[in-house]
């Protein structure tokens, strides 16, 4: 090896490390973008697939669900059971009863596009951690919804009915005295 190229080794050695330190110290200004988890998470962007969800309707704090069954068809991992029953005095069948077996979803998506009144919807919770696996075999969405329909019903509370004042009473009109004959 010659003295010109040990020198030359030498000089790309340090510019090298020169060039590694111009990005160490151009980082190193930069303001931190780390979250402090768990005292600070991080927005969920829209696009954020979690498990299903019922939605509230939030005129009246019932779910939109009609228990149509077009999400049970539509779900190609069989991973969705739901019933539904007509209440009394209610136009539309209610759903009673809806399950999900988050261990097998594969968060395709197809049961929220088939779902024609939007009635479910992906969560924006990712933090749903539980010891036990069979916590996640059978996800019970209709109690969480009912859940969150106590929640709307404290923030909305029903107002008082109005009260209706009896209807006014008109005095009597006296009646006409009877006509006398003259003579």
């Amino acid at each position: 090896m010659s003295l010109f190229s040990s020198i030359s080794e030498v000089f790309k050695g340090f510019k090298s490390l020169l060039v590694g330190m111009r990005i160490t110290a151009g980082q190193a200004v930069k303001p931190t973008i780390t979250v402090q988890y768990p005292h600070q998470t991080l927005k969920m962007p829209d696009r954020f697939r979690g498990h299903l969800e019922l939605t509230i309707d939030p005129a009246t704090g019932q779910t939109k669900c009609t228990a149509c069954g077009l999400c049970v068809r539509a779900c190609p991992s069989d991973c969705i059971d739901l019933d539904g029953l007509k209440k009394e005095g209610e136009k539309r069948k209610s759903v009673s009863k809806y399950e999900q077996n988050f261990t097998q979803c594969s968060l395709c998506g197809c049961c929220v596009d088939a779902c024609p009144s939007d009635a479910i919807q992906y969560s924006k919770d990712y933090n749903v951690v539980s010891f036990n696996r069979d916590d996640f075999g059978k996800m019970d969405l209709f109690r969480k919804a009912e859940i969150k329909k106590q929640d709307w019903l404290k923030a909305h509370p029903q107002p008082p009915a109005p009260v209706v004042p009896p209807p006014p009473t008109t005095p009597a009109a006296p009646a006409p005295a009877p006509e006398q004959k003259q003579p």
